[in-house]
């Protein structure tokens, strides 16, 4: 699911703390930690984005913009017309297009679903991060970090993080896959503290009457 995988990449940008140093560049681990320890000095996020995917060989070109707000366990996400709350407990997958609502519970041990929590040791083992390049973005030194899988059979190539060295926000990600597919994931706006309530985390049956709700055990 294109929703489950564009989550995945924004968690992983944002909860990438315990990733496993050994063996890694020190100044790219110092790097990390520094987003990491600002990161977590928010209560909560806004972000927006655009979500690209691109094969030269293959001539295929997609892009998308989305936008998700995480606060501890709890996300709203918008993307591609649908929108995915998570109350922390149950997962609401609403399709306009469709006219219908998908309930599940969550289960920790189901890949398929994915949350903050979840993300923090998602990518724990098996990834080697080293200084890569330094780029200037729109006069914004863009500092890139680049994460290496150990084993040969990942379904990634290797990540590149891209960290604005000023703010020390996340700029993008890059994502290569061992067919040379390219998805990135580009923030937009970053926005911290906002002034979001209980309600904008939960699911509110009675917007959706005449929607077929679809809950699953």
């Amino acid at each position: 699911m294109k929703t489950v995988k564009t989550l995945s990449l924004i968690f992983l940008i944002l909860f990438i703390s315990n990733i496993g140093f050994a063996q890694n560049d020190n100044e790219a681990k110092a790097l990390v930690k520094e987003v990491l320890d600002k990161v977590e000095s928010y209560d909560n996020f806004v972000i927006d984005f655009t979500y690209s995917l691109e094969n030269t060989e293959q001539n295929v070109k997609q892009e998308t913009r989305g936008d998700v707000s995480i606060n501890d366990k709890k996300y709203v996400l918008n993307l591609m017309g649908t929108t995915q709350i998570f109350d922390g407990e149950k997962i609401y997958t609403i399709v306009p297009e469709d006219d219908e609502v998908t309930i599940s519970k969550y289960d920790e041990s189901n890949s398929e679903q994915i949350t903050p929590s979840k993300m923090l040791t998602f990518y724990e083992e098996g990834y080697r991060f080293k200084m890569d390049l330094l780029q200037d973005v729109g006069g914004r030194k863009i500092q890139y970090v680049e994460l290496i899988p150990m084993d040969s059979n990942n379904e990634m190539k290797k990540i590149l993080l891209g960290i604005d060295k000023q703010t020390k926000h996340i700029y993008n990600l890059i994502q290569i896959q061992p067919d040379d597919t390219k998805i990135e994931f580009r923030v937009t706006k970053f926005k911290t503290n906002e002034p979001l309530s209980e309600k904008h985390f939960q699911f509110d049956r009675s917007k959706y009457a005449d929607y077929y709700i679809n809950e699953l055990d």
